[in-house]
């Protein structure tokens, strides 16, 4: 399998990246070199500024669980006022769980064709040293960049963590958080796995115990406002990925007992809090105008009998975490940039967490890796305004490394699998049956409750197509794709599986 990545390697491409927002910027890279460090070319008195760039990214959060979402319990008057003061995306995708979302969102791909190190897929993504993210992008275009908050893609838990997996191996140039998700159960358990937080490189606390856990996003808060200020004089990307409303739960003694949906609405009403401090110190430091914020979350609430009321909520959606019904990747996200971004703006169109790496490099003045594929598109003048409609038409739906639908425009192909498959990890609990192919047409239907394949065979035989250009580019749970990205010696995939008992498909080449 040809490796196109190895036609320009890491370094050089963060070195075109920079020349590339030096042009956008009007300037050579000898100018720039004989300028002082401190200032950045793209910001003198006579370039248009380059936008701030934040990310409020949550964790399980539900496509229900805001206000302006359809949240009859949860106050968010905040999340509100951003839908009011920018566009509300109705059709946003993120992935199933955790780890391979966060993937998605630092790479522009799935996560099935992102590069891991020895070659393996896990369950949750570790990301190759030598893959591109979009903190790399735009730190190589002059922005300062920042995490706060969980990581997830460094591999389990560990005493200490390779540098080179982690936040500042990737781009970063700071890093507050947690390498890991918070845990299993409903509240911190002495016995039950309890998260370290970290900053930078170091492990700050190895166990955190409940009254930590209160006041985790109250202490990111404080840290973004922080962040904030500190780099006023911009440009900044700030990825700000909150581990809550992940269970254990925890909130703040000003927020406890606060909402109708007990404590788990109290956690999202403290994140509600957190964007309005976000965006209340961009108004207070002269950078309202100059700040695109996205909001939204790794993908949809985690539904099972031990977490009880302490999850969320994806009505009117079908399926909640782990699964590929619409309720598991499909997921609230709101975009504001005052002066920018349309005020007030509601659309279907299809957007992901894919296409923030290429759009955001866009808005940097620079461009995204051109040695390798990328999944993620531009959509940046879908967000401006400047067309109705968005590049993206497609998105696939995958379990671990299982494609199990696609969809395209308003219809949705579910394709046949066995309930609780093996080769689906520990997401299998989550895996009900589909007998056979099922089609749904999402405009009509949101909550996938009736299919129509017997009354478009056009639309089903048109999607099995572009099931098979899928399998055969990113792969499948029993397939390598030939786009998938290897960087090391020795075997790839050890997880694919052939079983005789495995559903058999007919291949077109």
């Amino acid at each position: 399998m040809p490796d196109s990545t190895k036609r320009l390697g890491r370094r050089a491409f963060l070195r075109t990246a920079g020349r590339a927002a030096l042009s956008a910027a009007g300037l050579s890279a000898a100018a720039a070199l004989a300028r002082p460090a401190a200032a950045a070319p793209a910001d003198r008195a006579d370039a248009p500024r380059r936008p701030n760039l934040i990310i409020f990214f949550t964790d399980d959060q539900g496509y229900n669980d805001v206000g302006c979402f359809g949240s009859p319990d949860i106050a968010t008057p905040n999340f509100d006022r951003m839908a009011r003061q920018g566009t509300r995306l109705t059709d946003f995708y993120a992935m199933p769980v955790c780890g391979p979302s966060r993937a998605a969102l630092m790479t522009g791909c799935y996560p099935i064709r992102v590069a891991e190190p020895g070659n393996t897929k896990g369950q949750h993504t570790i990301l190759h040293p030598r893959e591109v993210t979009i903190a790399e992008v735009l730190k190589a275009a002059g922005y300062a960049t920042g995490i706060i908050g969980k990581w997830h893609l460094a591999g389990g838990r560990q005493a200490a963590y390779p540098p080179e997996l982690m936040p500042l191996g990737q781009g970063f140039d700071s890093f507050f958080g947690t390498p890991l998700h918070n845990g299993f159960t409903r509240t911190v358990e002495e016995k039950s796995f309890r998260t370290q937080l970290m900053r930078d490189n170091e492990v700050l606390d190895d166990f955190l115990d409940q009254d930590e856990m209160n006041t985790l996003t109250r202490r990111y808060t404080e840290e973004a406002v922080r962040f904030i200020r500190d780099h006023a004089a911009g440009p900044f990307f700030l990825y700000l990925a909150h581990n809550m409303p992940h269970v254990p739960l925890g909130a703040s003694e000003a927020f406890r007992g606060q909402s109708k949906r007990g404590l788990y609405g109290d956690v999202i009403q403290e994140l509600d809090w957190s964007l309005a401090q976000v965006l209340q110190t961009l108004e207070e430091t002269g950078l309202d105008r100059d700040t695109l914020v996205l909001f939204t979350s790794d993908n949809g609430p985690w539904i099972e009998k031990q977490i009880g009321d302490y999850a969320g909520c994806a009505d009117p959606l079908r399926g909640s975490k782990m699964m590929t019904w619409d309720g598991g990747p499909r997921v609230p996200s709101i975009v504001r940039w005052p002066g920018h971004v349309p005020a007030g703006r509601t659309s279907g169109e299809l957007v992901s967490t894919l296409d923030v790496l290429p759009t955001f490099a866009r808005l940097a003045g620079t461009r995204p890796p051109a040695d390798r594929t990328l999944d993620g598109l531009d959509v940046s003048d879908f967000l401006l305004g400047k067309t109705g409609k968005s590049p993206r038409t497609r998105y696939y739906f995958y379990c671990y490394t299982h494609l199990q639908a696609v969809r395209e425009g308003r219809w949705k192909l579910v394709l046949p699998r066995p309930a609780h498959p093996k080769w689906c990890g520990w997401s299998a609990r989550m895996v009900d049956a589909v007998g056979e192919a099922a089609l749904y047409d999402l405009a009509e239907d949101i909550g996938e409750t009736r299919s129509v394949a017997a009354d478009h065979p056009d639309v089903v035989e048109h999607l099995m197509d572009v099931v098979e250009e899928a399998r055969r580019d990113l792969g499948d749970y029993d397939r390598i794709g030939r786009g998938a990205r290897f960087f090391d010696p020795g075997p790839r995939r050890p997880d694919v599986t052939r079983r005789a008992d495995a559903p058999r498909r007919a291949s077109k080449g």
